[in-house]
């Protein structure tokens, strides 16, 4: 069995929500996630402080949280 200690190791980043023209860049998004599990980070984290989570609006969060994890789901 596993503590909660470990199951939260590793490396978490906090993404940055990329912009494009004034738009979420979600191309972008799926960019920097297929660079990140490249790169070996454990775990990221959007739409926080450093993903605009203040000037995001409520269908712009779902929907970048939506292509982080459709990112990781589409076959390589």
């Amino acid at each position: 069995m596993t503590t909660k200690g470990e199951r939260f190791a590793g490396l978490t980043v906090a993404l940055v929500t990329p912009f494009k023209n004034g738009d979420v860049d979600y191309e972008g998004i799926k960019e920097l996630v297929d660079w990140h599990v490249e790169q070996g980070t454990d775990c990221v984290s959007p739409v926080g402080t450093t993903g605009e989570s203040p000037t995001l609006d409520h269908e712009e969060h779902e929907r970048v949280i939506a292509t982080v994890v459709e990112a990781r789901l589409r076959p390589d």
